[in-house]
């Protein structure tokens, strides 16, 4: 990709403010205190043992060395019919924007993001994306993943579906700025990757 069709640098803090300015987050509590409140109510009591999973027992701790209550592994290109397109997230993700997908243009196509959560309940996990074409904003999207607690599996979080823009005008390389937070702003990953849209697959 030529210099001039480069994002610049992602923003310390991208516009994750206007997702919904009147939204207050709920105020953090640990799985202690979720598992002590109601528990006279044996329904409830079942339902959050269910919801909680592993966390029930003590805290879900996958990786010792890492500090982060959320891990994400991949990122990945869905299209019916073909092959997962992947990013792997786990190691340098400077390096990611040397990767480029291609995408047909036109075609429908989803997001989906696998991440571990561990040692404690995590809320309100936003996923937000932001798409340049030669250093200029095209596009923006912020998808409310949810809230989450820690299991040692992997966890996933899929975008409703998009359609790839199409027409000649629409075809070149675009650069995207991906970061995951959460209601308490806190940074869990944010990164850079980049994807052509050409009239075919083989183009």
């Amino acid at each position: 990709m030529a210099d001039s069709e480069k994002a610049p640098e992602i923003l310390e803090s991208p516009d994750v403010e206007d997702v919904d300015s009147s939204y207050k987050p709920p105020p953090e509590k640990s799985i202690e205190e979720i598992m002590a409140a109601d528990k006279e109510d044996e329904s409830l009591r079942k339902y959050k043992e269910a919801l909680l999973g592993d966390a029930k027992s003590g805290a879900v701790v996958v990786d010792p060395n890492d500090e982060r209550k959320v891990i994400v592994k991949k990122l990945a290109l869905c299209v019916p019919d073909r092959p997962d397109m992947e990013l792997d997230l786990s190691g340098d993700v400077s390096q990611l924007k040397k990767q480029v997908f291609t995408i047909k243009e036109g075609v429908s196509y989803k997001i989906r993001i696998d991440f571990i959560v561990q040692r404690e309940i995590v809320h309100g996990l936003k996923y937000v994306q932001k798409t340049y074409r030669m250093g200029v904003p095209v596009d923006k999207m912020t998808h409310m993943v949810g809230s989450y607690p820690p299991k040692t599996e992997i966890q996933s979080y899929t975008t409703p579906a998009e359609e790839a823009p199409a027409g000649m005008m629409a075809r070149g390389s675009y650069s995207v700025q991906s970061l995951f937070t959460d209601d308490d702003k806190h940074e869990h990953l944010k990164w850079e990757w980049c994807f052509d849209i050409k009239k075919d697959w083989k183009d």
